[in-house]
């Protein structure tokens, strides 16, 4: 297949989708199937499995928004799929214009991350599919506009889906498919202190890193490991130093993945207290490399991370429970060995080959419509 993948964020970007974006197009290029990604950056890409081609930041966003919509649309013309993980009116534009097929990824509502970035709700992922104001639901209207081109919307949580069928999307196109863990080899881990916990994403408002900051403040024999980079760096960074706890909060921003993998391999456990999520990465990543999660319990965060046999789940925005779970994974020798175990075994199932596999499954049926 001749496929053109628009995707939101690339390397040197952090975050799950750029992970995603060069491991399923090496994926596809590996079984012999072409390759073109379209995305935005700040820098030149530094993974290339296939072509990829980057419109600059720099633009205002509606230029570069539409030389987005404007170059899939003309590499989609030559193509036999639209792949999208985000861009999702760029796509919806490219593919009727050039009677492309289009299969898009959900790895959030859209429509709720723009309203929270603009300042127009700053509630629950549940609560904003309630009615709202007049700015909200038009971005709502284009949200779900945009996915009815889709002939098929892959979703990595059984959460992410139940939501997104009552946006009046056609629910038959809706297929969960979780996303896989690394196939990492055997890398030696990076070992850390004794009491290193580590986050690996992107700064961002989203990760409410704020409350880890506090926690680990709380629990004298704690440190963290930051790993990544984000728009909030600056200010997170201040904001543990004012938690009390800088000197054992520690930003090594942006690494290779597999540096980064190693890292989280040598510590006590992965952290995160997000205030939204769907199916992170990072959590995934952690369990697949042997490591416990404590994490709040979000969105699709239970359907990997389960309570007492891989990880502890914790309250949303709770500091002192975020606390408690570290000082419990810390004190109790035989709980971390145990959510240790509990580990790789709960994502044995989530391999690379079968779920990208049945991932190309599902855009060759889109091409055959």
């Amino acid at each position: 297949m001749r496929i053109v993948f628009l995707t939101g964020i690339w390397p040197p970007d952090v975050g799950g989708p750029a992970t995603h974006g060069p491991e399923f197009a090496r994926f596809l290029v590996e079984r012999g199937h072409e390759v073109t990604v379209v995305t935005m950056g700040d820098r030149e890409p530094d993974v290339r499995p296939c072509e990829v081609v980057v419109v600059s930041r720099a633009q205002r966003f509606p230029v570069r928004y539409g030389r987005v919509a404007a170059i899939a649309t003309r590499r989609a013309r030559r193509a036999d799929i639209l792949y999208a993980t985000a861009t999702y009116a760029a796509a919806s534009l490219a593919s009727p214009v050039s009677r492309t097929p289009l299969v898009a990824k959900l790895v959030s509502d859209p429509a709720y991350e723009r309203a929270r970035r603009y300042g127009l709700f700053d509630g629950t992922l549940e609560q904003f599919q309630q009615p709202a104001s007049t700015r909200v639901e038009a971005l709502k209207r284009l949200r779900t506009h945009a996915l009815r081109r889709a002939s098929a919307l892959v979703v990595p949580s059984a959460y992410l889906a139940e939501i997104a069928g009552g946006w009046g999307l056609d629910r038959t196109r809706l297929t969960v498919l979780p996303n896989p863990a690394p196939a990492v080899p055997e890398l030696p881990p990076s070992l850390q202190p004794s009491g290193t916990f580590t986050f690996v994403g992107r700064l961002t408002r989203q990760k409410a890193l704020d409350v880890a900051f506090a926690a680990v403040a709380q629990v004298p024999n704690a440190r963290l490991v930051v790993i990544g980079d984000g728009p909030d760096r600056d200010r997170l960074e201040a904001a543990a130093r004012d938690a009390g706890a800088g000197d054992r909060v520690e930003f090594r921003g942006a690494l290779p993945r597999l540096d980064a993998l190693a890292v989280v391999a040598g510590s006590t456990a992965a952290l995160l207290t997000s205030e939204w999520e769907n199916f992170p990465h990072s959590a995934v990543e952690a369990l697949a490399v042997g490591v416990p999660v404590v994490s709040t319990a979000v969105g699709g965060v239970p359907e990997i991370v389960r309570d007492g046999e891989n990880g502890l789940l914790i309250p949303v925005g709770d500091v002192d429970a975020v606390a408690a779970a570290m000082t419990r994974v810390l004190s109790d020798d035989g709980l971390r060995a145990h959510l240790s175990r509990g580990a790789r075994p709960s994502v044995a199932g989530l391999s690379v080959e079968e779920t990208y596999g049945r991932l190309t499954e599902i855009l060759a049926e889109a091409r055959r419509g």
